[in-house]
């Protein structure tokens, strides 16, 4: 398949372009407030080294979270945009690919990790996470599965059962606050991992047209009210 992928879920931006069995071409970089201004010529870049045009490509996967909102908001805004002005108007499909489950993938391609509790920095001292586990299905091929649903809340509130490990760049943000007892391993959602989700997630019928490229926003407030903003800094010069 040729497939254009990326995410702008954390502060790393990741791109990548897959044509048909050749490896991919990757791109990882600073994002955050960069993102935006350097996401579009970033994957023309890829494409053209590819020798890919839009037109050509099956679909465009992205990571539509949990995480940075401006990030997802990003994400969503280039897919749709991409994917609406392909094939002459026509336009091509996206697939929003969760965020967590891409971690868990980077942390089994890059650790061998199988059961795995992602976790991504939500800033305002809070965790995005949710479980999953890379075992045989029925059919007998080897798949993701999420246990239960995602969740948000302090870095003391996740628990971890023994055998599972503790991926993702929260750690990083938290340090002993989070999972103290539990194994380890640094991965981000890279688009390289939303590459090899997308066969399985494509072929379960999951890819949408592109005006529904829309993020998953777990934590239902975006922003602080600007008295919200002031008790903060209050609360923190006390403490201080």
């Amino acid at each position: 398949m040729n497939l254009l992928a990326f995410d702008t879920s954390t502060d790393t931006l990741s791109i990548a372009v897959q044509r048909g069995a050749a490896p991919a071409r990757s791109y990882q970089g600073a994002g955050g407030a960069q993102a935006s201004a350097t996401l579009i010529p970033t994957l023309r870049q890829l494409l053209q080294q590819a020798d890919l045009g839009m037109d050509q490509l099956d679909a465009i996967a992205f990571g539509n979270g949990p995480g940075s909102f401006t990030g997802l908001r990003t994400a969503c805004a280039v897919a749709q945009g991409l994917a609406f002005g392909a094939r002459g108007g026509q336009g091509i499909p996206v697939l929003p690919v969760d965020t967590l489950l891409a971690v868990a993938e980077e942390a089994r391609a890059a650790h061998g990790c199988t059961r795995v509790l992602a976790a991504l920095d939500a800033r305002m001292g809070e965790v995005y996470w949710a479980l999953y586990e890379y075992a045989a299905t029925p059919a007998g091929e080897p798949a993701w599965r999420q246990l239960g649903e995602h969740a948000l809340g302090a870095p003391e509130a996740v628990a971890v059962a023994p055998g599972w490990s503790v991926a993702g760049n929260a750690r990083a943000a938290y340090g002993e606050r989070l999972a103290p007892g539990a194994p380890h391993v640094a991965a981000l959602p890279t688009a390289t991992a939303l590459l090899r989700l997308a066969p399985a997630l494509l072929a379960r019928g999951a890819a949408v047209p592109a005006a529904a490229a829309l993020p998953r926003y777990v934590r239902n407030k975006v922003a602080q009210t600007t008295a919200e903003r002031a008790a903060a800094r209050a609360a923190g010069a006390a403490a201080a």
